[in-house]
């Protein structure tokens, strides 16, 4: 799995796991476990990658990293 995407990064065929929905995809499903860890129904604003009915929601959506580490 990880040599086949390995090799589309490298410019060879699509992943068997393309982007083009799995992204979406992990998207929804970690939407769906966040709805369920703050028992509510969440409006979700995708480009801006925030909740926008709940904030204590978006607490789960981005983590402040400790100082000396960043992606």
């Amino acid at each position: 799995h990880e040599k086949n995407w390995i090799d589309a990064c490298k410019g060879g065929a699509p992943a068997c796991s393309n982007f083009n929905y799995s992204g979406p995809l992990t998207e929804v499903v970690l939407l769906g476990n966040l709805a369920i860890r703050t028992e509510g129904h969440l409006l979700w604003d995708g480009p801006n990658m925030r909740v926008t009915n709940n904030e204590a929601a978006n607490e789960f959506v981005r983590r402040e990293y400790r100082q000396g580490w960043k992606l």
